[in-house]
């Protein structure tokens, strides 16, 4: 099969698309042929080394950690799924991934894919959801009527955080560009702000302080610190890029979130696509073995919206 595969740590040119052996599914796995894969930042962060001391993976390794496609081969001890059924994944961080043609996922991670959009788009959906849920809700404890700001929401975990907080109740506010703030009132944001003064502390930003501040920007220690600001006493800062404080004002709470693997999540996520009140966003769709291109323009901050590498018919 074809795949994208890397023999060691670097940039974006240690990409190869390559000839790589089909996996076997082994007990408790499933072979998946790939509809899509989707480019997350993660992706990036493994294959530059800045994660290894947290995934340990083996060379030479394939990316992409969210999958969709259909099932092809049916390891041991698999139960209740077929060949031919149509799901979705988030895949093991430290494991093989999907930008191939055929991927090996756990069936313990596998939700039968959405309906209501093409098997491809579904890959948009695994791990920047679940990123989204289980930082408001896992960790926040996100509820009806609190208010939570979400800062930097112009990207995929951004654009799910804004629906689900909104259909969880809440008062949303989003810190987003201006090209991104028609989009994220349409997905349910409350209030656009388009920026912020990290030098201000506390910071004041309209309908603040909130109950939840959802912090997807790699800030400094200074800019974090003073983020806190913008949190109600005893409320809850939750970090996808970066800790909080060891010892926060207020008794505000503070955590990262290292997102993994629910299918039940996925499942209930899967369900809101299919009715219609999760939406899923796509800015491109390329080719496979355009790859390299991708990692290359995210790393150098060309890259907007949520991108599909689909593999060749």
């Amino acid at each position: 099969m074809k795949a994208v595969r890397y023999h060691g740590y670097g940039d974006s040119d240690v990409l190869r698309y390559e000839d790589a052996p089909r996996p076997v599914p082994g007990p408790g796995q499933v072979v998946v042929k790939v509809a899509a894969t989707a480019f997350n930042p993660v992706d990036a962060g493994i294959r530059g080394g800045y994660l290894a001391q947290v995934y340990d993976v083996s060379f030479p390794h394939i990316p992409g950690v969210d999958v969709s496609g259909t099932i092809a081969d049916i390891g041991e001890g698999v139960r209740d799924w077929t060949i031919g059924d149509a799901v979705v994944a988030f895949l093991p961080l430290d494991a093989d991934g999907a930008a191939a043609e055929y991927a090996l996922v756990p069936a313990e991670s596998l939700a039968a894919a959405p309906t209501a959009v093409p098997l491809t788009d579904a890959a948009a959906l695994p791990e920047p959801a679940l990123t989204a849920w289980q930082a408001l809700f896992e960790i926040a404890g996100l509820t009806g009527g609190q208010s939570v700001l979400i800062n930097g929401a112009s990207g995929a975990v951004g654009g799910y955080a804004v629906q689900l907080a909104k259909q969880a109740g809440a008062v949303v506010t989003a810190t987003a560009t201006a090209r991104d703030a028609e989009r994220l009132r349409a997905l349910g944001a409350d209030r656009i702000v388009d920026y912020i003064d990290y030098g201000r502390s506390p910071i004041q930003v309209d309908g603040g302080p909130f109950d939840v501040v959802l912090n997807l920007v790699s800030t400094t220690d200074e800019q974090t610190e003073a983020l806190l600001g913008a949190v109600t006493d005893g409320g809850f800062h939750v970090g996808t890029m970066v800790f909080g404080p060891e010892k926060p004002p207020r008794g505000i709470r503070t955590q990262r979130v290292f997102v993994r693997s629910d299918a039940a999540q996925l499942t209930e996520l899967v369900h809101r696509v299919d009715d219609g009140t999760l939406r899923i966003e796509i800015a491109d769709r390329r080719p496979l073995d355009q790859a390299a291109a991708v990692h290359d323009a995210s790393d150098n901050g060309r890259l907007h919206g949520k991108t599909l590498l689909l593999p060749a018919e």
